[in-house]
């Protein structure tokens, strides 16, 4: 495995109001060292959150606080700004719409499912309920979207 073409470890933005789902993915990175070491997660709790970290907006102004991610993975059901707006917002932005974007969520509505491609997902995964299968599919998920897929190259916003 390698690290980005620009040497340094793939920014993850998370975006998950379920504390017990972030520790899981938390405790997935901090089981597997590879991943702890090329990767770097910036959570986020509600969905104008999201809006101010990719927007360089109040605490999120320092750049190097708030690196432009490689990988966004969006809950639907957050708080204040549910997740297929805030997926809607980061598409129609010219300098946020290459970024991929899970949709990573309990819901296995249809309705959801189609929004989501419809607003420009790249992925729609639905949470297992069993920790293992969802650390499992969390380690799968990063690996196949920070060193596998070709991305467009990460620069820094402009």
């Amino acid at each position: 495995m390698v690290y980005p073409s620009n040497g340094k470890p793939s920014v993850i933005l998370l975006a998950e109001d379920n504390l017990a789902d972030r520790e899981i993915i938390t405790m997935a990175f901090s089981e597997d060292a590879e991943l702890q070491s090329r990767v770097v997660v910036k959570s986020t709790s509600d969905g104008l959150e999201v809006m101010n970290y990719l927007q360089r907006q109040g605490v999120y102004a320092n750049p190097k606080k708030s690196p432009r991610p490689d990988l966004i993975v969006l809950d639907i059901a957050l708080p204040l700004m549910d997740g297929k707006s805030v997926l809607n917002e980061i598409k129609s932005d010219d300098d946020l719409k290459d970024i991929p974007v899970v949709m990573f969520t309990t819901s296995e509505n249809e309705k959801d499912v189609a929004e989501s491609y419809a607003l420009g997902a790249n992925a729609y995964l639905t949470k297992p309920d069993e920790v293992d299968n969802f650390t499992w599919m969390i380690k799968s998920m990063c690996f196949f979207w920070l060193f596998m897929a070709k991305l467009p190259r990460n620069n820094d916003y402009q």
